[in-house]
């Protein structure tokens, strides 16, 4: 009797609960309904907006994008100089693309009509990670004669963030830029040979990218590749370097030119394997990062003098002088000129110079790593266009010194590294370089360092000069198996001569390296990340 007592006042209380709650259900329901006003309502969304106040937007060239303070779709000031270089390229293709297409009507037939195949149809182009879309919106607005550009990315907050810039920024880029939500692989392994421009910026290596994109590029198109990850290119973690990209990275001077060598060379591992080639038109060291835009070819035949255009670097751990050997040479007595393995190596197994041994690095590209002719193309263009380019000085100063670099003079030696390893005052530059001149070999600089030389003289003749230059300028004796000290202990075989050679003095004044515009220049903080905080305690 107790216990049905005590579940009858149990179950009763249960119903004065529930009762209770609905009704303060209710209340709450009748509340919100009545304070919070309708979606559909114009003035609700006016004052919710007006509440909000008007979203903060960004501006660079003749696009402008909302900024997410979030976080969650990525944007970094600083790649305006990647942007702005990217569009000076793509406009000189297309006018490239315009005489290829002359040239091939001319050499064609006189009949004028032209199949749907020969007919010219502007490029299409792919920018496979877009994340706010802005790089796609001014290709869109800022390029005349491109076709339809194509926005990928597999972050849905970036692609909605880019159909709303996109629309943001008018009829001419809704009309030209399509957003798509896929994964970038998927989507150009989908796409084959159908963009004549694909355009690689990802956060750090494009690794995983490169062997889909070099399928989706048509013939003869162009594609545009970035790499941020420079302490893996750089020689700070070559075994994570030999892991993405097949190439052991040596450190020095010359780190960042040939971090441009290794990322060329992967792009064309992947290229022959699907009998295509590449060629390098302009491949630049900038901030904290590399970009290269490589054409690509399909040839069977091409492909299988790939090895000419790869090289081994064997580096000395003392005087940091370096050796290449390429992969393939070339047998003079088969009339097919067909690559075969290559000898063994030149350098002895330990430096002539300082007696230290050599590390090996590579394989790296060893071929030219950029077209003059076209570096120059695109420097005039700069030029002429200097308004249109929100990075003008900084784009235009890199260009200056890539169209005056040595072509065929892979990777380079620095100025104040051979006086460090001498312990001896520096010579100038201009008098460095007329010495090598006046033994009779080339030299240039570098766009990556202001102190680099590039020449095609052998490593015996540099150290040639400088042990000519130590005795006009005599250093200290230390004692010990130093390399400057073995270096300097054998006489010059050649009298370098340092009179001034009028080619080798600046003849433009124009600047060549350009100081960060404002402070922290570098790279953004990973969409969906957020920059730590830290906070410091003042002591008195």
């Amino acid at each position: 009797m107790t216990l049905a007592l005590c579940f009858s006042r149990s179950g009763l209380l249960n119903r004065r609960i529930n009762h209770l709650a609905n009704q303060v259900l209710r209340l709450h329901l009748a509340f919100s309904s009545s304070a919070s006003p309708s979606p559909s309502d114009p003035s609700s969304s006016s004052a919710a907006a007006a509440a909000t106040g008007p979203q903060t937007t960004i501006r660079e060239g003749k696009a402008e994008i909302f900024l997410d303070e979030s976080n969650s779709v990525f944007y970094n000031k600083a790649q305006v100089n990647n942007r702005d270089i990217s569009i000076a390229v793509l406009r000189s293709f297309i006018l490239k693309r315009h005489e290829e297409y002359a040239t091939r009507s001319r050499k064609g037939t006189k009949d004028t009509t032209l199949s749907e195949h020969a007919k010219y149809k502007e490029p299409k182009v792919l920018e496979a990670l877009a994340a706010s879309g802005l790089r796609a919106i001014r290709y869109a607005v800022e390029v005349d004669g491109i076709g339809e550009v194509t926005a990928v990315d597999n972050n849905e907050a970036a692609v909605e963030a880019c159909k709303k810039n996109i629309q943001h920024n008018g009829s001419l880029a809704s009309s030209k830029v399509v957003p798509h939500h896929a994964d970038a692989r998927v989507y150009m392994l989908t796409h084959p040979k159908e963009f004549d421009v694909v355009d690689l910026d990802p956060y750090g290596s494009p690794a995983a990218f490169l062997d889909s994109a070099v399928q989706c590029v048509a013939d003869g198109g162009i594609l545009m590749c970035s790499a941020t990850d420079m302490a893996v290119l750089a020689g700070g973690n070559a075994e994570v370097c030999f892991s993405k990209y097949g190439s052991y990275p040596l450190r020095g001077k010359h780190c960042h030119e040939m971090a441009l060598r290794i990322l060329l060379a992967c792009i064309e591992s992947h290229a022959i394997r699907h009998k295509r080639y590449i060629v390098p038109i302009i491949s630049v060291h900038m901030d904290f990062y590399i970009r290269v835009f490589v054409r690509i070819f399909t040839s069977a035949s091409t492909v299988k003098s790939s090895p000419l255009k790869l090289a081994h670097v064997y580096q000395c751990t003392g005087c940091n002088s370096f050796h290449l050997q390429n992969i393939g040479r070339i047998n003079s007595k088969d009339e097919r000129n067909i690559a075969v393995p290559n000898f063994c190596p030149t350098v002895p197994e330990v430096c002539s110079e300082c007696g230290h041994k050599f590390v090996m690095g590579g394989p790296i590209w060893s071929a030219p790593i950029h077209d003059k002719k076209w570096a120059t193309s695109v420097l005039s263009d700069i030029l002429a266009l200097r308004e249109a380019y929100p990075a003008y000085p900084k784009i235009s100063s890199i260009l200056t010194s890539v169209s005056e670099e040595l072509l065929e003079a892979p990777l380079f030696v620095s100025l104040h590294s051979l006086c460090a390893i001498l312990k001896c005052t520096n010579p100038t530059m201009v008098m460095l370089q007329s010495a090598i001149r006046n033994a009779g070999y080339q030299v240039s600089g570098s766009h990556v360092d202001p102190l680099a030389l590039k020449t095609d003289a052998p490593m015996s003749v540099i150290w040639d000069i400088m042990r000519c230059w130590v005795k006009l300028h005599p250093v200290k004796h230390r004692p010990g198996n130093h390399p400057g000290n073995v270096i300097l202990s054998q006489e010059p075989k050649l009298q370098a001569n340092f009179s001034k050679v009028l080619v080798a003095s600046v003849t433009r004044k124009s600047p060549r390296f350009m100081p960060n515009p404002e402070k922290y220049w570098g790279p953004g903080t990973k969409a969906g990340r957020h920059p730590k905080t830290f906070q410091m305690n003042n002591r008195n």
